[in-house]
Order: structure tokens, then sequence, then C-alpha cells
């Protein structure tokens, strides 16, 4: 079964997702409305994140080991080029209860073995990119995943659209135009081949937040 799945950027009102300054609080503040099992987020988005942190979080020992009842998501990441080492010091942070690697048949034996020494389970899933669709369904059955959240940029929300497999669309507008010519807005993919490409929403809610700041909420229609 595919879980339940819930786009959510914080963008600028021509759609960006960078250029701006978003209210964080604010975006994490909403996010916790949503009762998840998982946070999907992109390598991309891992590896600019792990860019503005400490490489390395000075402790030592064994991971810390969640309880079975633990409410806390998991963080799922698809990373087939295993191009991220640090999976300790994202597994120490408090927001989640353990990790989850998404792989492919292409993905190197040694970041898979590296994967196993470290204790982090890993779905291989695709030949030669990760298959989302199976992914998402692995995820259901081996960990009972009903509901996930993405945390992401375009590519990772452009490849998950284009498949068919958002269930929800949450954004929250700042009242901020940037412009610009570089591809950082919410949907990047390949242009639709024809109009059955657009995909059709069905606004769910509509709210002024604090600061100007619109949160817009769209179902998928299918």
């Amino acid at each position: 079964m595919l879980p339940y799945v819930i786009m959510y950027n914080a963008i600028s009102l021509d759609g960006r997702i960078i250029g701006f300054t978003p209210d964080i609080a604010l975006y994490y503040e909403l996010a916790s409305r949503w009762q998840i099992d998982a946070v999907l987020a992109g390598s991309e988005t891992i590896l600019a994140a792990a860019e503005e942190m400490p490489g390395d979080s000075g402790e030592e020992g064994e991971p810390p080991v969640a309880a079975p009842d633990d409410p806390r998501p998991l963080l799922v990441v698809p990373d087939s080029r295993g191009r991220v080492r640090n999976w300790d010091l994202w597994r120490r942070m408090p927001f989640w209860r353990d990790l989850v690697v998404l792989c492919s048949g292409r993905t190197p034996p040694d970041y898979l073995d590296y994967l196993g020494q470290e204790r982090i389970d890993a779905i291989v899933a695709g030949d030669d990119h990760v298959d989302l669709r199976a992914a998402l369904e692995e995820l259901n059955a081996r960990y009972g995943v009903r509901t996930v959240r993405l945390d992401t940029g375009g590519r990772l929300n452009g490849a998950l659209l284009r498949e068919g497999l958002v269930s929800e669309v949450n954004l929250l507008i700042h009242p901020a135009l940037v412009g610009g010519t570089t591809p950082a807005s919410i949907f990047h993919a390949p242009d639709p081949a024809s109009p059955e490409g657009v995909i059709p929403l069905t606004l769910q809610h509509i709210e002024r937040m604090r600061d100007d700041i619109v949160w817009l909420q769209y179902r998928v229609a299918r």
C-alpha cells in the first residue's frame, strides 16, 4: 500500500524556494500539525544542510536506540549514488527515531556495506535509480509508514509529482518576490508532453498566518 504523501514548502510569492528568508519557526510550527510516520528528504537537501552544521558532534559510543513505541517519524533519504557519509550526525538529532536510506541496483556495494556497518536500514528499489513507488510501498510494508511529509526541494518533489505519488500539496507563501532564472522552484521536472500531464488540484484550506504569510492546502485530484 502506498503511504499518503504530503508535499510542503515555504516559498516566495513567485514560487522560489531560495533567495528570501523564510519563517523557519512558523514552517515547523505548521509542520507539527500533521501526524506523520516518516519525513522524506532529498540527498541534496541533506548535503546542503550538512554544510551549515559542525562536522563532528563530539559524541562517541553507540548510537541512540529508539523504543518500539517511539512516536517520532523516520528520516528517509534517497541516496542511490552513496554520497551522504555523515549519518551518525543525523541519527543523533532528536527529531526522528531512526534512519532509512533508499538505494538502487546501481548503488556502490561499498556504500551498502558502509550502511550495514553503521546499522542503517536500506531499501533497494529500482535498477538505475530509486523506484520511488516501490520504495514507498516497502516503507509501508516494512515499517508501517502510512503518512509521509516531504522536506525537500524541487527535484524530488518533481519526481514524486510526475509519478503521481503526492496526495496533498501545502505551500507557505511569503510576501516576497525573488525573480531570477535558476530552476529553484518547488516543482523541477521535464515539461509535460501534453495537457494531460498538468496535475489538477482541489483547494482544501487557506489561512492567513502571521506577518502576511499565507498557507494554502490543496488535495491532488486523481
